[in-house]
């Protein structure tokens, strides 16, 4: 037995894989011609397929975790000052981000490639789960702690972004922000 201690990974090596699995997927979403499967992203992210595997587990579970990582760095959850103000810039930039081809193709992979078992659905709720805990942490919590009365953080579920998404999915013409917002604090 030895006095050494044992080596610990700091996530350096985990970091840049994670970074560049990330923007493997991102690269394949932006080219019409490339398929997004495992293989193709490990091969683009210069990792070995068994990584990407062990870590995500399936494909649908990778594009959930790019999706709400490219959220969690893309839209960060404004602070205005005002509830409603961070609610209608949040909801903008979503509106806005899925007007973009990449919003749009993203998406639409993301709905396509869901399976209907108990485990993916599980991976979903898990990831939608994480983005509604974040925006109960940095929007609904900063509002009470400012004395304004927030919604049921389930609500955004059913009032914003079930209208949002679906509308982009279908092709419609997105919502009006100030409606989902007023919608969702008469709730409240």
């Amino acid at each position: 037995m030895t006095d050494e201690e044992p080596v610990r990974r700091t996530g350096g090596r985990s970091a840049r894989v994670v970074a560049a699995v990330h923007q493997a997927v991102s690269e394949l979403m932006d080219d019409p011609e490339a398929e997004v499967t495992i293989p193709a992203v490990a091969k683009r992210a210069g990792v070995n397929p068994v990584s990407v595997y062990r870590r995500w587990g399936t494909r649908e579970g990778l594009l959930a975790d790019v999706a709400v990582a490219r959220l969690e760095r893309d839209s960060p959850l404004p602070d205005t000052g005002t509830l409603r103000g961070d609610l209608l810039a949040w909801i903008t930039f979503a509106i806005e981000d899925l007007a973009t081809p990449f919003g749009r193709a993203f998406l639409q992979a993301m709905a396509l490639s869901m399976p209907a078992t108990p485990e993916a659905d599980a991976e979903r709720s898990a990831h939608l789960r994480r983005r509604i805990v974040a925006v109960q942490e940095r929007i609904f919590d900063r509002a009470a702690a400012r004395g304004e009365h927030v919604p049921n953080p389930g609500d955004i579920l059913d009032v914003v972004l079930a209208p949002l998404y679906l509308r982009a999915l279908w092709g419609a013409p997105p919502p009006d922000p100030v409606v989902l917002v007023d919608r969702l604090l008469t709730l409240s």
